[in-house]
């Protein structure tokens, strides 16, 4: 495992969040925080799928409350 400033940007303020943890599986990472932007669509109350801030991230909404990002690990 690995801390969140290793790996994501700072301009993004993800990092900030409470209750986040960070996952590695080889080339992968896997994050998961709380949800606490302000979205300015309509969103899938069970789940929503959007590209993520930087390129190469998937984001995946649960619930409209928790935040998974999906991308390739930097090393």
């Amino acid at each position: 495992m690995a801390y969140l400033q290793s790996s994501f940007d700072t301009r993004f303020s993800l990092q900030l969040s409470p209750n986040a943890f960070l996952v590695r599986l080889g080339r992968r990472e896997i994050f998961v925080c709380r949800d606490f932007r302000q979205r300015s669509y309509a969103v899938n109350p069970l789940l929503d799928c959007s590209t993520g801030v930087q390129a190469g991230h998937l984001e995946l909404l649960f619930f409209k409350k928790w935040l998974v990002i999906l991308s390739k690990a930097n090393w």
